[in-house]
């Protein structure tokens, strides 16, 4: 089964001193990193996808801005795909899904951010297009959300998403459990992983 990592998102905006800063997105960009090592080494597909926010008083992701570049932990080589994106769903007016079909990918590997939002809409639509899914958890970061006069903290923001995705959409595991104690994806994991490697 071909599998293809997606980075969603791992924009300079969500992280500190950046426009929309998202709890964890620093631990979350260190594991993403460690994922794009594994995909680069196993010489496995890959795709960044970046989004540029074009809605009318956009406050992060602003075209033409520092912010919206892919950061420093996962940046891009040069021959790798960098799909561009204006909203959540990854798929939704990008070239992402002919992409994969022409690299006659079966299965995604999500990370990224933000986890209730970007990440969620992409493996839900993953699923719609027939794709299997893993989305890697602590690969992931989101931010506290008010509901009515509560706000439910980033912890349970993420969890509830995850469990969410976990229940049909996706596989879910961690950095560890992908990388080491098994491959979800059907990968067999011969070499030394790259976990812990810069």
């Amino acid at each position: 089964m071909n599998t293809a990592l997606l980075l969603i998102d791992i924009q300079k905006d969500y992280f500190p001193g950046g426009r929309m800063e998202v709890e964890g997105s620093v631990e979350a960009g260190l594991c993403a990193k460690k994922l794009l090592s594994f995909f680069r080494q196993q010489q496995l597909p890959l795709v960044h996808v970046r989004h540029t926010n074009i809605r009318p008083g956009a406050t992060f992701f602003v075209p033409g801005t520092e912010g919206t570049e892919i950061h420093e932990n996962v940046k891009p080589l040069p021959d790798e795909l960098v799909v561009q994106k204006n909203y959540p769903n990854s798929f939704r007016n990008t070239a992402l899904l002919e992409h994969l079909q022409n690299q006659s990918v079966k299965h995604v590997v999500i990370c990224g951010m933000m986890t209730h939002m970007c990440v969620d809409a992409t493996a839900r639509a993953a699923f719609d297009h027939g794709l299997r899914c893993t989305v890697v958890s602590d690969a992931g970061a989101t931010i506290p959300l008010t509901f009515g006069d509560k706000t439910i903290p980033a912890e349970y923001v993420q969890g509830a998403f995850l469990a969410a995705l976990k229940a049909v959409y996706a596989t879910v595991v961690s950095a560890q459990e992908f990388l080491y104690l098994r491959a979800p994806c059907g990968i067999q994991i011969e070499k030394a992983s790259p976990l812990g490697r810069t």
